[in-house]
């Protein structure tokens, strides 16, 4: 036996080291991931700057000759009989395609923008969308949030573009420039908890059980960036305990979030413990590569001038915030229904009879 068959043979007969082996596929499935998402990207680019392309010249050809609504239903028919296999040349989205040239004039905003999202995500925003800023602000964030259509519909429709940059803060007063930009605009008001169905007088401890429940629904209100560290986070400080109700970290802004719930009216002693708070967090937790801690508080309400003044005077980053929690079933009719015990006494009695 040769020396090379030898060692073919000793390599055939080799097991698969597997810890090697799922480095191995683990690289190469992040390769193929990687080049299937930008070949999606590429192919839609292309389909939106055709879109475009194609209602740029229906409207070229309607002012040009006069043309009715007609062309749309005669070169639809056309279309789908010389592409039988492409989707997209119904009448309906023929009609979006000169929309969309329309309200999108600007060729090189096509490509650079809205090229970087689906075709149905901006079929939604020209749907609910009149102003152009909104629609420019929720085209940058879709891009860089990487939403979903189900979630753009969801942020169009609790006016997210509204609620942006809301919440009062003294971030100006307690922050570089930079930061405090970026930490103002994070933060939003009102904060909407309409995924939960707890009641408008539930306690505080009620909310948090209710927002770590439905997490990924929370996270998405609070924004993009936050990661969850806690609820009822402890901290040991001069050998006293404190617990705080919510602990975030936001990768954005590279900082620990101190979050608390008040289901009241803000008072101005909520800014006074949340300012220790967020002293203590970066006493204790705080690395020494971290922008300072940021504190939001959540009230049921709040008296701007009341929160303004209060926040003046405090010596760390603080921001204040309402939230609304939109019942699944009204109060006045969830009254009126039977309890759990109610039920069951009901269904006994029933039993019994029989």
């Amino acid at each position: 036996m040769s020396k090379q068959k030898g060692i073919n043979q000793t390599q055939e007969n080799s097991e698969i080291n597997l810890e090697i082996y799922s480095a191995f596929f683990e690289d190469l499935k992040n390769k193929v991931a990687t080049s299937r998402y930008k070949a999606v990207r590429m192919v839609n680019n292309e389909l939106i700057l055709l879109y475009h392309h194609i209602g740029s010249e229906i409207i070229k050809r309607q002012e040009l000759y006069g043309w009715g609504a007609k062309i749309i239903d005669k070169l639809s028919k056309d279309l789908l009989s010389e592409f039988p296999d492409m989707k997209g040349f119904g009448t309906s989205n023929l009609n979006y395609m000169r929309r969309f040239a329309k309200e999108f004039s600007d060729s090189q905003f096509v490509q650079q923008a809205a090229g970087k999202l689906p075709w149905f995500h901006i079929v939604t925003i020209m749907d609910k969308l009149k102003d152009i800023d909104a629609r420019m602000f929720y085209i940058t964030e879709a891009i860089n949030s990487g939403w979903s259509r189900s979630i753009l519909t969801l942020q169009i429709e609790s006016d997210l573009y509204a609620r942006q940059g809301q919440a009062i803060t003294n971030f100006k007063e307690q922050l570089p420039s930079i930061q405090s930009d970026l930490a103002q605009s994070t933060l939003k008001d009102p904060y909407l908890f309409d995924f939960m169905s707890i009641g408008k007088e539930a306690h505080e401890r009620e909310i948090e059980k209710a927002l770590i429940t439905h997490m990924e629904k929370f996270l998405l209100e609070l924004g993009k960036g936050f990661a969850f560290v806690g609820r009822q986070y402890h901290l040991e400080v001069g050998d006293q305990d404190f617990y705080l109700d919510m602990l975030f970290y936001n990768y954005i802004l590279r900082a620990f979030v101190v979050v608390e719930l008040k289901n009241t009216p803000f008072q101005p002693e909520y800014a006074g413990k949340m300012n220790f708070y967020i002293s203590a967090v970066d006493a204790v937790m705080k690395h020494k590569n971290d922008n300072p801690t940021i504190g939001l508080i959540l009230c049921k309400s709040k008296n701007k001038i009341i929160a303004e003044y209060t926040l003046q005077n405090m010596t760390n980053p603080i921001g204040l915030a309402e939230y609304r929690i939109t019942e699944a079933i009204p109060e006045n009719i969830k009254t009126g229904l039977p309890t759990i015990e109610e039920l069951e006494m009901a269904l006994n009695k029933n039993l019994n009879d029989d």
